[in-house]
């Protein structure tokens, strides 16, 4: 399947998501803050990022800038339990946006979307 990042400072959501991807197929990688995720970044290929607005004294859509700016052939999904930054503008350079829960279904949904999309590109 894919190789994915996951960016989030909740040890618990890293956790959950990794489990929940890995079950269907994903090789799944994790960052706790931006200087984790460059590491990451920098030493490896991935397919997809899915990405925290909110990191402790970190903005996540900084980080997406930076990503965007220096990889921008992969794609970030945001992934937030503030549904507001749909709105910002920063936002807008994600390739899609999905509010946190605890039913992983939107997530994966949006995940396959945008890998399907990307494979037919």
């Amino acid at each position: 399947m894919a190789r994915i990042l996951i960016i989030d400072d909740e040890a618990s959501i890293r956790l959950l998501y990794s489990q929940e991807l890995s079950e269907e197929g994903h090789e799944v990688a994790e960052a706790a803050n931006a200087a984790e995720a460059a590491e990451k970044l920098a030493g490896g290929t991935f397919d997809l990022v899915v990405l925290d607005v909110k990191l402790k004294n970190e903005s996540g859509l900084d980080l997406l800038q930076k990503i965007v700016k220096e990889r921008h052939n992969i794609p970030v999904i945001i992934c937030s339990a503030f549904s507001c930054y749909k709105d910002d503008f920063s936002a807008w350079l994600a390739d899609g946006y999905v509010v946190k829960s605890g039913d992983m279904t939107e997530l994966k949904e949006e995940i396959k979307r945008i890998l399907e999309k990307r494979k037919g590109q």
